[in-house]
């Protein structure tokens, strides 16, 4: 909507349930509560997992849109929306423009808006300083309108479309002998009001004749001219001032830049072309949008009149889970139910964190503290999120207060909420033809502790023999996977929903000493793996115990 500013509301990279549905519920909160000048907005940065996908189908809910990066891009800059010019305008109009709209540069545009070339202050300044030889006008091409329109004349006979394409400009000023030597078929003459000379030129058959300081010509000269078709024009100027004008006639397109113009997308992120501005000295850059059509100039100036993208984190807090570009991004609220990461804002937010099981639980609350009916699409969220994060109040992480949420939500919808859960879980353990890596990386999270970066993956499974199936493809992956993410050390829990255990595949150096210093030796197993008994949840289990076992080291 025009003149509504949009803030987007997103969750962490390779988002699970929670991620997703904190981002729809508390968008739409939000939009209830505005007063119509904000348009609040959920993304995701991530793919979604089975489980969530079936949630979404279930509750008849839109996918938000993937947002791969949130840093500032040219179109969040107030660039210019300069006026494109055809190729066939005139040089002196294209100059007039240019000091009517106070710029050294103009696009050429054909057609469709594309791009096909710029003219700059400096092409028109070369068509004085330049040596431009008395062909140049037909090399070029030029229209007899551009002629009549820079000499301020009347065309008196001929085509104002026609094309000046060949022969070449003289200006009649010797006797007439020395007039039908030099004037040859085709060429441009110009000469003043005396009407033996102008009889003399035409005799010659031109393509054009301009007759200066004069705006009435005799009926002989006008029928002779309509007889061999030349094209007749007048002006009031004389033919000093004529012919040092008519260069000006010619059209841009001859003198634009046309190769290796260094052009911008308006969807292209500042920081990747801060160094094509530092090395090109141009003042401003053509910026086209997804179609390669025109829209606008960019110039070094407008980097001081960027408007940041607005954000709101949900179900996370530390950034290096967060979406890219976070950092160029203006932080207006955080809503997570995580450990609170090491990060500064440069302005103050709105920060509420909860030790609860899960982030819609924080939401729910909230729709109850602001009076905001909850619908049952955003009820079906809502649970669906609790029962995942839980592990339908299984989980360590789950508190009274998420059970008494998720009951009332189950209630509202008139659903059963153990029927649900299994029902997401098994459609979450439903890998498909999904690769190892793809399943490692479906919900996964990096997180530090001193200069040391881990990252741990959960896999939620229904039975042991997935758990049998899916470790050996996984484990081939894991240092690929270290590389990948510029980590130290990786953690792969595959956890039984129902039997309430994980099974953890690790790798990195110092990665076993980590488990057997955070969980105790007894839990190691060949192959790099290690059972955990009653071990479900990432956040409250998982990370402070691999934390602890880090700092040990």
């Amino acid at each position: 909507m025009k003149g509504v500013k949009q803030v987007w509301v997103i969750g962490h990279k390779n988002p699970d349930t929670d991620a997703i549905c904190a981002a729809i519920t508390y968008a739409n909160l939000k939009n209830k509560l505005s007063d119509g000048t904000v348009e609040y907005v959920p993304k995701r940065c991530g793919d979604l997992n089975g489980e969530t996908s079936y949630v979404l189908k279930r509750f008849g809910v839109e996918l938000p849109e993937f947002v791969g990066n949130v840093g500032a891009q040219i179109k969040d800059s107030d660039f210019r929306h300069t006026v494109g010019i055809k190729g066939r305008l005139s040089l002196k109009r294209a100059w007039e423009l240019m000091k009517e709209l106070k710029v050294v540069a103009l696009p050429v545009l054909g057609d469709d808006d594309h791009l096909d070339g710029m003219i700059v202050n400096g092409d028109l300044a070369r068509t004085y300083m330049d040596m431009i030889d008395n062909c140049e006008l037909s090399r070029a091409r030029t229209p007899y309108g551009n002629i009549v329109d820079t000499i301020e004349g009347t065309l008196v006979t001929g085509d104002r479309t026609g094309v000046f394409d060949s022969g070449k400009v003289v200006v009649a000023a010797g006797n007439h002998d020395t007039m039908r030597e030099y004037i040859e078929e085709g060429d441009l003459v110009i000469l003043g009001n005396v009407e033996e000379r102008q009889m003399v030129a035409l005799a010659k058959k031109p393509s054009c004749m301009i007759v200066t300081a004069e705006t009435f010509l005799p009926p002989e000269v006008i029928e002779e001219a309509m007889a061999i078709d030349c094209v007749l024009i007048t002006t009031r100027f004389d033919s000093f001032t004529v012919a040092r004008l008519i260069n000006q006639s010619i059209p841009v397109e001859y003198f634009m830049t046309k190769d290796n113009l260094i052009t911008f997308f308006q969807d292209d992120y500042i920081d990747e072309i801060t160094d094509t501005l530092a090395k090109v000295r141009h003042r401003s850059f053509p910026v086209l949008n997804d179609k390669h059509q025109y829209v606008g100039m960019f110039s070094r100036r407008h980097l001081l009149e960027m408007h940041k993208k607005q954000i709101i984190l949900v179900d996370h807090n530390e950034f290096s889970q967060a979406v890219d570009g976070i950092e160029d991004a203006e932080l207006l609220e955080i809503i997570d139910h995580h450990r609170i990461g090491g990060h500064q804002t440069n302005l103050p937010v709105f920060f509420r964190n909860q030790p609860l099981g899960c982030s819609n639980t924080i939401i729910y609350h909230m729709y109850k503290e602001s009076g905001v009916e909850i619908e049952p699409q955003i009820a079906g969220l809502m649970l669906s999120a609790i029962l995942s994060d839980t592990l339908m109040f299984k989980s360590p992480t789950c508190t009274p207060v998420d059970i008494e949420a998720g009951k009332a939500l189950a209630e509202l919808i008139g659903i059963s909420y153990e029927e649900h859960a299994m029902s997401m879980f098994e459609a979450g353990s439903d890998f498909g033809d999904k690769t190892p890596k793809e399943i490692l990386f479906t919900d996964f999270k990096i997180f530090s502790q001193g200069d040391i970066k881990f990252g741990v993956s959960q896999v939620s499974v229904v039975s042991k023999n997935q758990i049998d199936k899916l470790a050996p493809g996984i484990a081939e992956v894991l240092e690929e996977a270290i590389s990948e993410k510029s980590i130290n050390m990786i953690f792969v829990m595959l956890t039984n929903v129902i039997e309430q255990e994980s099974e953890v595949l690790y790798s990195g150096k110092h990665a076993q000493n980590v488990i057997g210093n955070g969980f105790g030796d007894g839990v190691l197993k060949e192959g790099n793996m290690a059972t955990l008994p009653g071990v479900v949840s990432r956040k409250k289990q998982m990370v402070p115990s691999l934390t602890a076992g880090i700092q040990q080291l």
